[in-house]
């Protein structure tokens, strides 16, 4: 029987590919769709845990994570300097790292903290050491620089009419290990840094509002207040810090995070916890995997129609091939089978082309995601998975069954009369 299934196919190569093609591509739409979602979900999790509490300006939630834990330009609004002089002081607080946007260089976002984040965002650097003066800057692990190198920070992009401080080069000073989160791409500098290119500090902040333009991008004033690049940092805060767009906490326990979350989240301060604002941006994407997943079902239940159709159709052209072997006295059930897993190997191994398919094109989106934003985008299959492939298999053996009972039921006669 192995046999003659086998000769049948070679016989047939042409259309058994073609039947085999079209499924793969319905199966590989579905098995994509799931585990790129389950992907993003999964990498964007991940990035989002080694921060805890996230403290703004009153605004967008979503806004203030995407841009602080994921580093997704796109301008805040500048909440009270002193809100870090409390938090610095705060019982409950382990550490509070405030952060500042605004400036790039190859296309990897610079962004100004303290040695407090730089120390807690990875295992330790892979090389080098931490930042201890306004000229000095760490990278992350998949920043292409290497130690020594010069940074000449840029505000904006070059395309839109963005300008290169003159003010203050860094030199890279270390590398932190990998992390699996956008700030793999994040050049990190002193926030006092940041503050003086941008003509920001211990001065009259109303003055640096008026030199910013519609965009918020800083016009090259203050040049007295340039950073100096041998001045050490302190991390000691007064009351003159100027207005921050986000502080990265770490709150000493779960109760204290609560409380923290409670009292900043009143005025004009907002405080999130990322994974809260996350899992409101699954729903999102939850929504649409299931529209994109009722069209691939769509598109499977129309290659199944079609694949059907086209079997019953080979068979009855077959009818005076199963005539003759019904009348060299082949029984009934063995036709049946023949028909039977002739088109079921054939449909297996679309699904298995397909989930292959699916799988690799997951990859490659998760790969293009991951390149773009530094995000480890993970793509495995899990338990789920199997029970899709059970389904999909039943349903091909159902499918299977209808050309093989039509062959089963063919009777000697009539098979060669036709």
């Amino acid at each position: 029987m192995i046999r003659f299934i086998l000769a049948d196919l070679r016989k047939y190569w042409l259309g058994s590919a073609v039947v085999v093609l079209i499924v793969a591509l319905a199966v590989a739409l579905g098995v994509a769709v799931t585990l790129q979602e389950r992907a993003l979900r999964l990498g964007s999790a991940r990035a989002a845990d080694k921060f805890d509490l996230v403290i703004g300006a009153a605004g967008s939630e979503n806004q203030l994570v995407l841009s602080s834990v994921f580093l997704q330009a796109s301008p805040l609004p500048l909440m009270d300097g002193r809100v870090l002089t409390q938090l610095a002081s705060d019982p409950r607080v382990a550490w509070a790292a405030p952060i500042g946007f605004g400036d790039s260089f190859m296309g990897y976002p610079i962004v100004g903290t303290t040695t407090a984040l730089v120390n807690n965002l990875a295992d330790g650097l892979a090389e080098g050491k931490v930042f201890a003066r306004e000229g000095e800057a760490v990278i992350g692990a998949s920043v292409a620089l290497k130690l020594g190198d010069q940074i000449k920070p840029m505000h904006g992009a070059a395309e839109e009419g963005g300008h290169t401080h003159a003010e203050l080069a860094y030199r890279v000073a270390g590398r932190l290990k990998p992390t699996g989160t956008a700030w793999d791409r994040a050049v990190l500098v002193p926030i006092q840094a940041v503050w003086h290119i941008h003509g920001m500090g211990h001065h009259d902040e109303a003055e640096v509002e008026r030199n910013h333009d519609a965009h918020g991008e800083a016009a090259e004033a203050h040049e007295h207040h340039a950073a100096d690049p041998d001045a050490t940092i302190s991390e000691t805060w007064d009351a003159d810090v100027p207005g921050l767009p986000a502080i990265l906490v770490k709150p000493k326990s779960i109760a204290d995070a609560y409380k923290l979350r409670q009292q900043y989240r009143a005025g004009t301060t907002l405080a999130v916890f990322p994974a809260e604002v996350l899992t409101r941006l699954y729903a999102t994407l939850g929504d649409a995997k299931r529209v994109l997943f009722a069209v691939a079902t769509g598109s499977q239940g129309l290659v199944a129609a079609s694949v059907l159709l086209v079997t019953v159709m080979h068979v009855g052209q077959r009818r005076r091939q199963i005539g003759a072997l019904r009348a060299l006295g082949a029984p009934r059930r063995a036709l049946f089978s023949i028909v039977w897993l002739e088109l079921f190997v054939l449909v297996a191994m679309g699904l298995a082309a397909g989930f292959a398919l699916g799988y690799a094109a997951a990859l490659a989106v998760s790969g293009m995601v991951a390149s773009g934003s530094g995000v480890s985008i993970p793509v495995n299959f899990a338990r789920d998975d199997i029970g899709f492939a059970v389904a999909l298999l039943a349903f091909a053996a159902l499918i299977s069954s209808v050309p093989a009972v039509l062959a089963y039921r063919q009777s000697p006669a009539s098979a060669l009369r036709g």
